[in-house]
């Protein structure tokens, strides 16, 4: 975070402080001369870092009150820039500040036109300050600040007036509703006590007179003049500043004054200096003087400090990630530790159990060949399920048969031509039985049978033999459809057998 840095400029010179939560220190004066400025140049030099804000309390200023239509972007800012053409002719210290929208069908806004009129006092102290490339983040105005310190102070008249002594001049504005509306700058001629006094006095009663004048206030409006003053000052100032029909004065302690605003260096005069500076360190108003060109630098540090920013933001949450991924490492490594000395336990306790096992016949790799050749065979046997699949197949086109069993069975190679033995060979004997009901003859029954067994023949690869029809038939004798079978509602049993070779 870089130091900030407090310039003060008045009419006869330039004061410069540094700023530190509610302190502020003196480290320079420069005189309104070539040799002061020159001086001025060289501490700008020594503090290339800092960050400056410019505090100005000059004669040469004007403050107006203008309406405009109710406008957005562009348009309100050229209509604006125009007003300010028209007010303050040359002036290149120029800022506006909205005052709200009057309560009317158009809500026409109220714009508050400021310039600092004399540019050429000013131009000196703004080179040396472009010059040494600092990062100036605002000229200010002193009575700018003045709403402020009302809302510090928990000033919420809806008129009021805000003297204080600055220098060897008094300052006296007016507000309303907190918004400044005219300041001006009264020179001081007698510094003492007494004349301090005097002034307030007069110069509120003048002030009174000219808002009357300009009819920014009514003749007989009640108005309420703020003064701020040291403690020693004040029954002096109390005996000065009567009270009459339509101004009253509120007297306050400058030191209670500083210390409700935060600022840690007590005045030691009725001198407000300090104060308004504390204020502008604080809470810069968004209302200021300066243009793109003599913020260049405090842009090029907006932008720095936005990168710094993100490059933390960044590397903190890679430090986070990082750290997330440390802890990760090790609650893993610590996990696996619990795994493995879990293991190492069950490994012992089934060391512990294998002990007590009784001893086998033979060794471990004999027992491992042996269950190998096992698992090989029973791999390789030949199964069921081929010829029960053929069969299931056959018996789609023959529902009046009924399966009452089948016995599948493997047949040892036999010889081929009575030499070498063939391939294993796989046997099916079925039973079952057959009924078509009473209103069926015999030749019925026979073609239902012979149905299920060419389903069974036209694959190749099976050899069937019928062990027996679901009937006996003698030979030589005709079927005639006539013929009875005698009791034919009971079911005929047959028996058939399926050979084929066998496969794994």
């Amino acid at each position: 975070m870089p130091t900030r840095r407090l310039l003060y400029l008045s009419a006869h010179q330039m004061t410069a402080y540094r700023w530190q939560a509610g302190t502020l220190v003196g480290e320079g004066l420069f005189e309104a001369t070539e040799s002061g400025r020159q001086q001025f140049a060289a501490y700008l030099k020594h503090h290339p870092d800092s960050l400056f804000a410019l505090l100005a309390n000059v004669a040469e200023e004007g403050f107006q009150v203008e309406s405009i239509p109710f406008l957005r972007g562009a348009d309100r800012k050229a209509v604006i820039a125009r007003k300010i053409g028209q007010r303050f002719f040359s002036a290149t210290l120029t800022a506006a500040r909205s005052l709200g929208y009057e309560k009317s069908r158009r809500k026409d806004e109220r714009i508050l036109l400021a310039a600092l009129t004399n540019g050429a006092f000013f131009a000196p102290w703004l080179a040396a300050l472009t010059e040494a490339r600092v990062a100036l983040s605002g000229i200010h105005s002193l009575p700018l600040l003045g709403g402020a310190l009302l809302k510090k102070l928990r000033i919420a008249e809806e008129r009021s007036l805000l003297l204080t002594v600055q220098d060897q001049s008094i300052r006296q504005s007016y507000f309303e509703k907190g918004e400044l509306l005219f300041s001006r700058l009264a020179p001081l001629h007698n510094s003492s006590i007494g004349g301090i006094a005097q002034s307030f006095a007069s110069e509120a009663l003048k002030l009174q007179q000219y808002l009357a004048s300009q009819r920014m206030i009514g003749r007989s409006q009640p108005l309420t003049a703020h003064i701020l003053a040291h403690p020693n000052a004040l029954k002096a100032i109390a005996a000065s500043c009567i009270d009459t029909e339509t101004l009253r004065f509120d007297i306050l302690d400058i030191s209670d004054c500083a210390r409700r605003t935060g600022l840690h260096t007590l005045p030691l005069d009725s001198h407000c200096e300090a104060l308004f500076l504390h204020l502008l360190g604080a809470a810069p108003p968004a209302t200021q003087f300066a243009d793109d060109t003599q913020r260049h630098g405090y842009r090029l540090w907006q932008v720095r400090s936005a990168l710094y920013g993100a490059g933390a933001l960044i590397l903190f949450g890679c430090f986070l990630f990082a750290g997330k991924l440390m802890v990760d490492t090790w609650n893993t490594e610590h996990e696996a530790d619990a795994l493995l000395a879990e293991a190492a336990s069950a490994r012992a306790r089934y060391e512990d159990i294998a002990r007590t096992f009784p001893p086998i016949p033979t060794d471990h790799e004999t027992l491992r060949r042996v269950i190998n050749r096992y698992s090989e065979l029973l791999a390789t046997s030949p199964s069921p399920e081929g010829l029960y699949r053929l069969i299931g197949q056959a018996l789609k086109d023959a529902p009046a048969l009924a399966i009452d069993a089948i016995d599948w069975q493997i047949a040892p190679p036999a010889p081929v031509d009575g030499a070498s033995p063939g391939g294993e060979s796989e046997t099916a004997l079925i039973r079952g039985t057959l009924s078509l009901g009473a209103d069926h003859n015999p030749r019925h029954l026979l073609g239902a049978f012979r149905l299920f067994v060419d389903a069974l023949q036209t694959d190749a690869r099976l050899q069937v033999d019928v062990l027996q029809q679901p009937f006996d038939i003698e030979s030589g004798k005709a079927l005639k459809s006539g013929d009875s079978l005698g009791g034919g509602e009971q079911p005929r049993p047959f028996s058939v057998q399926v050979r084929r070779k066998a496969t794994t």
